[in-house]
């Protein structure tokens, strides 16, 4: 997606790195960044709207329910995998359904 128009931070940028942002898992400088650019942009702006709408409305129906501390583990440690460089092994992080909060299973 692009407006077409010209920016500092282009579309493609702001857009592959907007999970980041949401999650303030980015240094303030690049947050600053999108910010300028997300006043700028309104498709960007748009769609981070979205994006951040979906966010909370999961937060909202899920985040009450306890993470298996196996899922978790096993999320964390290819998360980890990933971040390092690693081949990740082909295998799905998977969790049976006893493990899973009794929300899960209704």
């Amino acid at each position: 997606m692009s407006c077409g128009e010209p920016h500092e931070t282009e579309c493609a940028e702001v857009l592959d790195h907007l999970y980041e942002f949401l999650d303030r898992e980015m240094p303030d400088s690049d947050c600053n960044k999108f910010e300028v650019h997300f006043g700028e942009c309104s498709p960007c702006l748009e769609k981070y709207g979205l994006e951040q709408a979906v966010k909370k409305l999961v937060k909202r129906c899920c985040g009450q329910d306890d993470v298996p501390a196996d899922l978790r583990s096993k999320v964390m440690g290819r998360i980890d995998l990933i971040r390092s460089g690693q081949a990740v092994p082909e295998q799905d992080v998977t969790v049976s359904d006893t493990e899973l909060p009794a929300a899960a299973n209704e």
